[in-house]
């Protein structure tokens, strides 16, 4: 999920630097979003790990 947040994430540059403001803000959003769920993912399954091991280390 993180490879295609920062897949967006390019397209949002290159297409803000070649002066398409719509797809870039467009993209943007999507990279964040995916970016978002990609942390409360990893969160999610660290916290699920831990519970399940019982210990910290």
């Amino acid at each position: 999920m993180l490879k295609w947040a920062l897949i967006f994430l390019v397209i949002s540059v290159v297409s803000g630097i070649l002066g398409f403001s719509g797809i870039s803000s467009a993209t943007a959003t999507i990279a964040k979003v995916l970016f978002v769920l990609a942390l409360l993912l990893f969160l999610a399954f660290l916290v699920a790990a831990f519970a399940i091991t019982g210990s910290v280390w």
